[in-house]
């Protein structure tokens, strides 16, 4: 049974809310290893062309109109050697690339062939090829597949965010937290509470106890001042508890708002102030993870893409493939991996999407195989059940 239940303030007051239980087997590594793994879901359909353009394709100024990033000059990409530049408002992003530290993937995308927000999210995070096809996530299952290695450290799954998302539903224990806006109970209320619970109830004190913990280390208030300080405050607290000797090893991060219908801005509108926001949670989650940023990865991604063509409001539309990201100091980074499909009329799907040349569940496998060492055969059955035809891309870690 799991149980949730709130932070140190939480347990007084709505607001800020933990979810714990009881400790799970540790993540199966070598003594010398002690891998991490955070999986950020952009929610709203990222715009690839716009994150990731492809500035050697011969059609892409002409398809991307008013979109298109330039070469060299204002608001140009940041150059990544060969087809693709860099969204110019992702300057960390840029500099993990340099440092091979992230890994840059194109026309990538799940089964999902529909355009409806709500199903996408789902295939995602169900891990299955159809919506509504699994009631838990792949990344809880893939969780409880992980076989005990050393002494236990601790809860190993952190949710941050409002909610927990459906990748983290399911049987193995979740700890969750968000910003919250209320007042720091009294020391005297909060040592009544852990006398009640130790004479009534040794797990509830268990959970106050790691409740009082977590909430000592993350930040106090609501996460206010727009996607820049909202998605920084919630990738540097889950770096900060990430980098607990013993804490989870497993986190997710769900950042809302990447739905631009209407004028996207790729270089400094909309969709600019939403990659930097991006940016900064990348610098913040690595600076809390500190040493240990050296063993995580970071996997990125969303439902699906955007129209290759832009719509009339100066905007895109739902779409199929998009672009994903690896970072973090354990990916064998400085790279883009696309099996370029082309941005020529021919070559669209349905003559206005970028076709998907890459499953992410081959991704996904990829890095839940070689980082966190689950089987070939689970990640098969179990983890991606009906994906025994893609198997995991190779040659993404360090």
């Amino acid at each position: 049974m799991r149980l949730h239940l709130p932070t140190r303030r939480g347990l007084l007051a709505a607001g800020s809310t933990l979810a714990v239980s009881a400790l799970m087997p540790r993540i199966a590594s070598a003594a010398t290893r002690d891998p991490r793994f955070v999986f950020v879901i952009l929610r709203g359909a990222l715009d690839g062309l716009a994150f990731l353009p492809a500035l050697g394709d011969p059609a892409y100024a002409s398809l991307r109109g008013a979109l298109a990033l330039p070469a060299s000059g204002d608001g140009a990409a940041l150059p990544l050697g060969g087809l693709f530049g860099l969204n110019p408002n992702l300057p960390f992003l840029k500099g993990l690339f340099d440092a091979r530290e992230a890994l840059m993937l194109h026309a990538v995308a799940t089964p999902y062939r529909e355009r409806s927000h709500f199903d996408g999210q789902d295939v995602l995070e169900n891990g299955t090829p159809s919506p509504n096809g699994s009631a838990t996530g792949w990344l809880n299952r893939a969780a409880g597949l992980l076989p005990a290695a050393g002494p236990a450290r601790g809860r190993d799954l952190f949710a941050c965010g409002a909610t927990v998302p459906l990748v983290m539903r399911g049987p193995a224990p979740v700890m969750s937290w968000s910003p919250g806006d209320l007042r720091t109970p009294l020391d005297d209320t909060v040592m009544r509470l852990e006398r009640l619970y130790g004479e009534r109830d040794p797990r509830l004190l268990a959970a106050l106890t790691e409740s009082n913990r977590l909430d000592a280390m993350l930040p106090k208030g609501p996460a206010e001042g727009g996607p820049g300080r909202s998605y920084a405050t919630l990738a540097a607290a889950a770096g900060r508890v990430l980098a607990r000797p013993e804490g989870p090893r497993i986190a997710t991060l769900a950042l809302d708002g990447w739905d631009t219908h209407a004028a996207e801005g790729p270089a400094s509108g909309r969709l600019a102030h939403l990659l930097k926001a991006l940016d900064d949670a990348l610098a913040a989650l690595k600076a809390e993870l500190g040493p240990a940023w050296g063993e995580t990865v970071v996997a990125v991604a969303t439902e699906f893409g955007r129209t290759a063509h832009p719509n009339g409001t100066d905007g895109t539309d739902h779409g199929t493939a998009a672009a994903a990201f690896l970072a973090g100091g354990a990916v064998a980074g400085g790279r883009v991996v696309a099996d370029w499909p082309g941005l020529a009329p021919a070559s669209l799907l349905d003559g206005r999407d970028l076709r998907p040349t890459l499953d992410l569940r081959a991704v996904l496998k990829g890095v839940l195989r070689d980082h966190l060492g689950l089987p070939d055969r689970a990640l098969s059955d179990t983890v991606f059940p009906g994906s025994g035809g893609v198997g995991p891309t190779r040659d993404l870690l360090a």
